[in-house]
C-alpha cells in the first residue's frame, strides 16, 4: 500500500509526523503534498527531517508557498495542483491534514 498525505492546514504537524513515523515503523511507502497554510509545516525540523528522510514524493504546491513563505529558499519540490493529481494517481490511499 502507499499512502499520500496531503497537508493542507498549517496545524497539521501534530498529526501527520505521528502518521508518517507510523508508515516508517509498518514499512509503508508514503509521500506528501502541501498546499494552502499547510506549507508552514515544512518549517519545523522534525517535520522537514522525516519528509526529507522518508517520503517516497514530497512536493509544494508553489503558489501556496509563495504566499505563505515568501522568499524562503523551498525545501522540496515545488509544483501545481497538477502536480498532486498526478501524485494521487500513483498511491493507493490519500489521507487529508
Amino acid at each position: 500500500m502507499k499512502v499520500l498525505f496531503e497537508v493542507s492546514s498549517g496545524e497539521a504537524a501534530d498529526v501527520f509526523l505521528p502518521l508518517a513515523l507510523a508508515c516508517n515503523r509498518g514499512s509503508v511507502t508514503w509521500g506528501c503534498f502541501f498546499t494552502g497554510d499547510g506549507v508552514k509545516t515544512l518549517g519545523r525540523e522534525d517535520v522537514l527531517g522525516t519528509v526529507k528522510g522518508s517520503a517516497a514524493e514530497a512536493a509544494v504546491c508553489e503558489v501556496s508557498w509563495e504566499r505563505h513563505m515568501g522568499e524562503e529558499p523551498c525545501p522540496v519540490d515545488k509544483g501545481s495542483q497538477t502536480t498532486n493529481s498526478g501524485m494521487v494517481g500513483n498511491f493507493d490511499k490519500v489521507v487529508s491534514l
